[in-house]
């Protein structure tokens, strides 16, 4: 009836088997509310949970019959919709426990679907893809076979471990010493500056400037990178130092460093100035020296916050990508796991392998998130 209509020509064959489909469900969903209107609170928490995965079943079973016979794929957005309806739908079922809950859904709901589509589907799309080839054909573990075997894959590992490693350890504890020791000088403000000052550069700032101060010249010319003028001063030879492997691998830390010394710095400070003056002095009464003082008053007193930088800076460095682009490209095995997924998906045209690298990044920032939670948990019990 529908193709003898000219205003329904818009209707195909498609659409009328997805209505027939879907209305069937819609309309038993429809009586089956109406009729739990007289059903136990429990029973219609369950069957609202119900509607809302079938209704994401609905748009599945929508865009599967809708893209038969069509020569451009309808895309990712159905699957997202669906698994978008799946957390409303258990969200809903979780605050209407009782009547103090039910205000958490005007807050809950637009982030849910917020975290849904945007992180917790691609999360789900790039882990299947890790498990396929250039083509999408399903290779099972042969990406991370290639990761582990591969002696590039091994050294862009092994680089990324002496990143989250050095970075956080060294900018930390540079960041910390620095704080106690200008802690209530004279010049605290412009000393705090000064050291900070790098965090307000980009990483694609800082490492061109870091690439002037490696600059390398040949022995018989003036050298202009300040690191090489600084060795032919004590009479060495000048170095291509991000051509030298490992020590360039070092070379870029030293700049990632350089930028969240500052960040470590400012934190710890404002944490060392909530430390209870009382317990110094207690300390310094019963004859305990500085580093005493330092290390059982002040480091235990900073705790939480020590955690909160090394956290901070770990997922930063196990994500870095703007310096060891910038300045070498990945070359001359520099290379770590952010930059080897953007070169693998986008340069070599290899997807899967990038997927793969991508859910090892994910396992690497897993354990450093659990052990944060954990520590900030055990603080809240104490109080």
């Amino acid at each position: 009836m529908a193709e003898s209509i000219e205003a329904l020509e818009w209707v195909t064959p498609a659409l009328t088997l997805a209505a027939n489909i879907v209305g069937w469900p819609v309309a038993a969903v429809l009586l089956v509310t109406a009729a739990l209107a007289f059903a136990p609170h429990r029973i219609r928490r369950q069957v609202r949970l119900l509607a809302w995965l079938l209704a994401a079943v609905a748009v599945v079973v929508i865009a599967l019959v809708l893209e038969q016979g069509r020569e451009q794929p309808i895309g990712v957005w159905p699957w997202a919709g669906a698994l978008a309806l799946s957390v409303v739908g258990l969200l809903g079922y979780l605050a209407d426990r009782d009547e103090d809950s039910k205000p958490m859904l005007v807050f809950l709901v637009p982030a849910g679907v917020l975290l849904t589509v945007g992180l917790i589907y691609p999360a789900l799309r790039t882990t299947l893809l890790a498990f396929t080839d250039r083509t999408g054909a399903f290779i099972g573990l042969d990406n991370f076979v290639w990761m582990f075997t591969q002696r590039e894959a091994l050294i862009t590992l092994g680089n990324t471990i002496a990143w989250v490693i050095l970075v956080p350890l060294l900018s930390t504890a540079v960041g910390l010493a620095y704080a106690v020791f200008i802690d209530k000088s004279r010049g605290e403000r412009v000393y705090k500056m000064l050291v900070f000052m790098p965090m307000a550069i980009s990483f694609v700032g800082a490492s061109i400037i870091w690439n002037f101060m490696y600059a390398y010249r040949g022995p018989a010319q003036d050298q202009i990178g300040l690191v090489n003028q600084l060795i032919v001063l004590v009479g060495g030879e000048p170095q291509q130092i991000l051509q030298n492997s490992p020590w360039n691998t070092l070379a870029l830390i030293i700049v990632m460093i350089w930028i969240q010394t500052g960040f470590a710095m400012v934190v710890l400070s404002a944490a060392i100035k909530g430390v209870p003056t009382e317990q110094l002095e207690a300390a310094e009464i019963d004859g305990a020296n500085p580093w005493q003082r330092f290390r059982n008053v002040t480091v235990p007193g900073i705790r939480t916050s020590i955690v909160v930088v090394v956290t901070t800076i770990s997922i930063a460095t196990l994500k870095v990508f703007d310096i060891v682009r910038t300045m070498t490209a990945g070359n001359f095995d520099t290379s770590v796991v952010a930059n080897e997924m953007y070169t693998q998906a986008f340069r070599s045209g290899e997807p899967g392998r990038g997927a793969a690298l991508a859910l090892i990044l994910f396992i690497m920032v897993l354990p450093i998130v659990v052990y944060n939670i954990r520590v900030l948990n055990q603080q809240k019990a104490i109080r």
